[in-house]
């Protein structure tokens, strides 16, 4: 891949990573009581995939993939068992085909996104 190539990819990359400018105060995060340790959050996965993931994957119980080569999110479990995708968000996701940007998550990213995609896959398996 050529330099310019590559620093290209690192921008695109970097500004998906990048949080969206808020008018007025930051949202006050909920207390550190209410989540307990090492677990996810579904309502801040759900936000961070609907952030970075909605422009190619369908992510909700509904709806096809903008990008058709990229699964919907609730039909993932189909492809991979849901918990094997822990290790990649965290490491860096990669894929074979250039439309997918590669990705890495911070650990309580990776937590809640989990959470996320569990909760999607139970909702999904009772709707089916």
């Amino acid at each position: 891949m050529s330099s310019v190539k590559f620093a290209a990819l690192f921008l695109l990359a970097g500004c998906a990573a990048a949080p969206l400018p808020v008018a007025g105060p930051a949202p006050v995060a909920p207390a550190a009581a209410a989540q307990p340790a090492g677990t996810g959050s579904v309502a801040r996965g759900a936000a961070l995939v609907q952030a970075r993931c909605t422009g190619c994957h369908a992510v909700g119980l509904t709806g096809n993939s903008p990008l058709a080569i990229a699964p919907p999110f609730r039909e993932l479990s189909r492809r991979y068992p849901i918990s094997s995708l822990q290790e990649s968000l965290a490491e860096g996701l990669v894929t074979a085909h250039p439309e997918m940007p590669e990705f890495a998550f911070e650990p309580d990213q990776v937590l809640d996104i989990m959470a996320y995609l569990e909760n999607l896959d139970s909702a999904a398996h009772s709707v089916r």
